[in-house]
């Protein structure tokens, strides 16, 4: 059986303050736990590898061996090169085309949270703040000379929130590039 490369978005850590953890920790506990060309992608939680494990067991399998290595419960949420292929080759044309006048993120989600319920908690600034339902993940854009009035900010306080992870699109396009040269 062929090794799939996949990248593990973790929420919630950060290098200082809260659930502080650094990228070389992260990719020792992956490479103690058997996963194979282990690698971090900026210190925000993105650790690529790849593996012959079932996909459906692995976020199970991360959170663990997390906790157990840093006494902490974090949420992680696991895609392959060829989801996050489809994130990045399905983004919505009108999406794809605000680069360069607005910020852009993919919010990705974890099981049982589905796309049509993240977007029950998104509110929107007219002429500020767009959003598309995508498969496993949400796109967001924000009118970058109006960015401070956005609105989308006020999904952290939601339950909702707790089942997804932001990236900007420029950092989960590089995840692409890293996957396709794993």
């Amino acid at each position: 059986m062929a090794s799939t490369g996949y990248v593990a978005l973790l929420r919630g850590i950060n290098v200082g303050g809260k659930n502080k953890m650094t990228m070389a920790d992260l990719r020792d506990a992956f490479a103690g736990a058997g996963f194979d060309d282990v690698g971090t992608y900026i210190a925000s939680g993105n650790v690529l590898f790849r593996t012959e494990r079932p996909a459906t067991t692995l976020e199970d399998e991360i959170e663990s061996v997390l906790e157990k290595q840093f006494g902490m419960p974090l949420v992680v949420m696991v895609r392959s090169h060829l989801q996050v292929r489809a994130v990045v080759d399905q983004a919505p044309a009108d999406f794809v085309v605000l680069n360069g006048t607005h910020h852009r993120d993919a919010a990705f989600l974890k099981l049982p949270l589905t796309p049509e319920e993240a977007m029950g908690v998104v509110q929107l600034r007219e002429g500020v703040d767009q959003a598309w339902a995508g498969k496993g993940v949400v796109y967001f854009a924000r009118l970058s000379a109006e960015r401070q009035r956005s609105l989308m900010s006020r999904i952290v306080g939601t339950p909702e929130y707790q089942l997804m992870t932001i990236r900007s699109w420029s950092t989960t396009t590089h995840l692409l590039a890293l996957l396709d040269n794993l």
